[in-house]
């Protein structure tokens, strides 16, 4: 029989759930954007899927009104599904507490709130804006995707170098 699951702190001091055998670590991370439509979500869509441990929301500053089509769409080519998703404002987290805040626009950089609960980093890890892209969507999409795997590869790395090895 296992032992229980007792609440433990890892050497990073991330509150963990563990036991004798397993360890799994929780942290929660909000993702910052402008509009809350395109670079936020996807990369809140990589991070639930490769971390779905860890508590992860995304925003904007000025969050539009739904997520880009686009967007979905070349999220859907990695097999993530964020067309649930819906752009929501910043301040909603404000007084919330974060092991991570990361803005990933210039514009969230440059205006990011105050957040009142504790924030333990905050990252700023840019992409351009795929919706600056004009033109047909033949013409589009390949914007889109260069920024979905710019995202990609950007979060992997984070992801890995936060994660707990055990």
């Amino acid at each position: 029989m296992q032992d229980a699951y007792k609440e433990i702190k890892d050497e990073k001091n991330y509150l963990c759930l563990g036991n004798d055998e397993y360890t799994f670590c929780y942290m929660k991370i909000l993702i910052l954007c402008t509009g809350n439509t395109c670079r936020s979500q996807m990369t809140a869509g990589f991070l639930k899927h490769w971390a779905p441990e860890f508590e992860i929301y995304s925003a904007g500053t000025k969050p539009e009104s739904k997520v880009n089509r686009y967007a979905i769409k070349v999220m859907e080519e990695e097999g993530i599904d964020i067309s649930m998703g819906y752009p929501k404002s910043a301040n909603l987290f404000i007084d919330q507490e974060f092991d991570y805040v990361i803005t990933v626009c210039d514009g969230a950089k440059e205006i990011c709130p105050v957040f009142t609960g504790e924030v333990k980093h905050r990252l700023h890890i840019g992409f351009e804006d795929p919706a600056d892209a004009k033109g047909t969507p033949e013409e589009i999409l390949p914007v889109y995707r260069k920024v979905r795997d710019q995202i990609k590869e950007e979060f992997y790395k984070f992801l890995q170098s936060i994660k707990q090895k055990k």
